[in-house]
């Protein structure tokens, strides 16, 4: 670190580290990173009474802000990552939804360019690679059997920044196009899909690791024919995603979760669309209309749940507060999991030494107070 990067002890709150939670304990900021000792002379910022958590990594979200990251500029987008990052969210994952394959390898190009600017992590495709009859918020005659060819196609519009496919991995070619993502080091996860229990081990032993929003778009759990979700929750190589928004999941269902798979194999993400942090209203997710109202989006045409008006910050206030869940388990599953599923978990996700310093501040009632991102301030927690 150069002479002249600023130093900054953040002090006197519940610091969660791996390790557990230290009261009283300080975070050293230098530069953009976290330090293990303070310069003479850093700035004392007195955070008692707050807690610091690592910044949140979203690896599931289509936008907000009242921007697209399935449509629109460059410009867009960045609105749209401002917009969560003021809510917590230091690291996103752009997701795309079905469209023309051609249109998605144009979108890839411009969602690589701010990857490879550090302004999003990566791109999450999402479709057109999913079952017709789990379809939720995806244009059906847009919807295509997975074709490994095509999701190569995909990739390499990526340039490097392709971190997770959706597939409905019981059509023709999902274990095979599992497999080639695998081979390329990106995430395959099991989503939209109608497979049964026997189907969704075929495709954890082909190489799926995550649960793509799990019991949303996918048969329910039932006692003789257990479907995708009972594969899904008792498999250790299968990480999966909540929706923790009050719409998407009954609270006994995130338990049910959390209880079977264990805070390690859960992943809280927003499965945002435009309206996160904007408000009702009528949008578009990917060619589709949706309106929102009272923060729940759903299809005009046919009133499907079309993603969600989510934000981290609540996500995680309300999995402490109203489902009862430990800090420690509601930060492995908002910071820690995610940055471990995208290969990025030696630079982000957790409070330590050498990692960027990015960071959230809350209070005793677990609102948001601050946001650091790369050791600036997003959000400032004030005097």
């Amino acid at each position: 670190m150069s002479g002249s990067a600023h130093s900054t002890v953040l002090s006197g709150a519940r610091v969660v580290l791996p390790t557990g939670t230290v009261a009283g304990g300080r975070v050293i900021v230098d530069g953009d990173r976290i330090a293990g000792s303070a310069r003479e002379g850093a700035e004392i910022v007195d955070l008692t009474g707050h807690w610091i958590v690592p910044g949140f990594v979203d690896m599931h979200n289509h936008g907000g802000g009242g921007a697209s990251f399935t449509s629109g500029t460059a410009e867009d987008v960045l609105r749209g990552v401002r917009t969560h990052r003021e809510h917590g969210t230091t690291t996103l994952v752009a997701s795309t939804v079905t469209g023309d394959l051609d249109e998605l390898a144009r979108r890839a190009g411009l969602l690589a360019e701010l990857t490879q600017a550090g302004e999003i992590a990566g791109i999450h495709f999402e479709g057109p690679f999913i079952n017709p009859c789990r379809k939720g918020a995806h244009k059906e005659d847009l919807l295509r059997d997975p074709d490994p060819a095509e999701v190569r196609k995909l990739i390499d519009a990526a340039h490097g920044a392709a971190r997770m496919f959706t597939l409905a991995t019981e059509l023709p070619g999902g274990l095979d196009s599992v497999r080639l993502l695998a081979e390329h080091g990106v995430v395959a996860a099991i989503g939209h899909t109608d497979a049964s229990y026997e189907q969704t081990r075929a495709a954890i032993d082909a190489g799926a690791t995550v649960a793509t929003h799990l019991f949303n778009a996918m048969p329910a759990l039932a006692h003789r024919e257990p479907g995708p979700i009972a594969a899904l929750l008792e498999d250790e190589r299968i990480t999966v995603e909540l929706i923790n928004d009050g719409t998407h999941l009954h609270p006994a269902a995130l338990e049910l979760a959390f209880h079977h798979a264990g805070a390690h194999r859960v992943a809280l993400i927003t499965d945002a669309m435009d309206a996160a942090g904007f408000g009702d209203g009528t949008y578009h997710l990917g060619p589709l209309e949706v309106e929102v109202k009272g923060g729940v989006a759903r299809l005009v045409e046919g009133g499907s749940i079309a993603g969600s008006t989510l934000t981290l910050d609540t996500a995680f206030k309300r999995s402490v507060t109203l489902d009862k869940l430990p800090v420690e388990s509601v930060v492995q599953a908002i910071s820690a999991n995610p940055a471990k599923l995208i290969g990025l978990y030696d630079e982000i996700g957790s409070l330590e030494p050498g990692k960027y310093a990015d960071l959230v501040v809350l209070d005793a009632a677990f609102d948001l107070k601050g946001v650091m991102r790369r050791g600036e301030w997003v959000v400032s927690p004030g005097p």
